[in-house]
């Protein structure tokens, strides 16, 4: 029989023995070692055959970095370590490095990362800290703050109130589908073959006529240069049996000159272009075609747009919009931060990176009730309250409170209730009824004890 102690030991060592057998084969698997003590090959005799050859350089590969010996047997024959201990090469000549278990990914980057990748959590399925595995953490190592060119903040940027344009004037030199029709301030020259004194040059005055000898005004905006001589030969033949007259174009295109003229900046910034900011009502004004509505549009929505505004005043100039100064956008936040305000969203930000820019929460805050107010496209009022809690103390990896702040939102960080309700004792009772009504009262502990 064995005594209390006696018995206590054998219970232990019956607990520990099966861990300890467990441990042991653990091990052993580990070094490479089968149950006899022997060492176990990683390639078997005729394991590799019928394997293409690139498939029998793949299980060399693979487990060349497993052998426990400076020989090995493969389907092929022999695989030989060379003088070099990280360099292996087999009957055919080849040479190859192994990849090892635990192998640095680089001298910068040595270790493997392990977290949680939140893009599979979903509503109905939260990851937490147990989908802990493997992700890719590092991959530009010491360049991760500039490696990462990330996916774009939208699929089409869409203009809004206060964006700055630059509009390019480029001059096309295309040849017009149709015959040039004459316009204000156009410059012709009238010759005749039969009086000499009807030569003359002359300018298309703001009327649209021009002033000839013997028939005076003549319509000539709106006529090509074959039109306005087929009218001056017929209004001629009262005076000259064979007029035999020539109408010669000296200077046309005058709205273009006009518009090159307006949007000339080879005195300042060079080129020709023209600034324009989109107008709380959501316009641009550009000359000749005047002020349009743009708010919403794309920028290939735009000049478009403008393209053919243009073209149905003059031809022979393509307008190209340039984006040079996005409107400015902000965010708020206010109560229980170190340094509430307004700060500007110059890229994507979260929640917590806006609460961060506010100098973080302060002690009282309450966290759990974090609200966020939001005005829709049509400025209606919308809000949401979140718990940031869980994301703050490092509880929750993915945290659903973690969420993109739009322009103008406000977050509101509230007081915790403790807080408020010691707020409202301080105001209702020690600066209210006692700061009116001061009330004192002593105690007589020597009247007290003769009771």
């Amino acid at each position: 029989m064995y005594t209390k102690q006696e018995s206590t030991r054998v219970a232990l060592a019956g607990r520990l023995l099966p861990r300890l057998a467990l441990v042991a084969v653990c091990c052993l698997s580990l070094s490479g070692m089968d149950m006899s003590g022997k060492a176990s090959s990683p390639l078997k005799k005729g394991a590799t055959a019928g394997l293409s050859s690139s498939e029998r350089h793949k299980t060399r590969k693979d487990t060349a970095g497993q052998a426990s010996s400076g020989t090995q047997l493969s389907g092929t024959g022999l695989i030989h370590r060379t003088a070099r201990s990280a360099e292996f090469e087999d009957a055919s000549g080849l040479r190859w490095q192994p990849v090892e278990q635990c192998q640095a990914l680089g001298p910068a980057a040595p270790y493997d990362i392990r977290g949680v990748d939140c893009s599979g959590s979903t509503n109905c399925r939260r990851l937490g800290w147990e989908a802990v595995r493997s992700i890719d953490w590092q991959r530009y190592a010491q360049g991760e703050y500039v490696g990462h060119w990330r996916t774009a903040h939208v699929w089409e940027y869409r203009l809004r109130v206060d964006d700055e344009l630059d509009f390019v004037y480029r001059l096309t030199r295309d040849e017009m589908p149709t015959p040039y029709k004459l316009n204000v301030g156009d410059e012709v020259r009238l010759e005749s073959f039969t009086d000499p004194d009807l030569n003359r040059d002359m300018i298309i005055q703001p009327d649209g006529t021009i002033t000839v000898r013997l028939l005076g005004q003549v319509r000539a905006t709106g006529k090509t240069v074959t039109q306005i001589t087929k009218d001056l030969e017929e209004a001629y033949k009262k005076y000259y049996k064979v007029p035999a007259l020539t109408v010669s174009p000296l200077r046309v295109n005058s709205k273009l000159e006009d518009l090159r003229s307006a949007v000339d900046s080879r005195f300042g910034p060079g080129g020709q272009n023209r600034s324009a900011r989109v107008t709380p009502e959501g316009t641009i004004q550009l000359p000749v075609i005047g002020s349009f509505f743009v708010q919403g549009f794309s920028i290939s929505e735009l000049q478009q747009e403008v393209n053919e505004r243009y073209r149905a005043e003059v031809e022979g100039m393509e307008i190209i919009p340039v984006l040079v100064q996005r409107a400015p956008r902000y965010c708020f936040v206010v109560g229980m931060v170190q340094k509430p305000g307004r700060f500007e969203l110059t890229g994507p930000t979260t929640l917590m990176q806006a609460i961060s820019m506010a100098g973080s929460w302060e002690i009282g805050a309450y966290l759990r009730q974090v609200v966020v107010f939001r005005r829709g496209d049509d400025w209606r009022l919308m809000a949401t309250m979140v718990d940031i809690r869980p994301a703050l103390f490092g509880r929750d990896p993915c945290p659903p409170a973690e969420i993109w702040l739009n322009d103008s939102d406000v977050v509101v960080v509230p007081k915790n209730p403790i807080l408020v309700a010691n707020i409202l004792i301080d105001m209702v009772f020690t600066r209210g009824i006692y700061g009116v009504f001061p009330l004192s009262s002593t105690i007589n502990f020597a009247k007290l004890s003769s009771l």
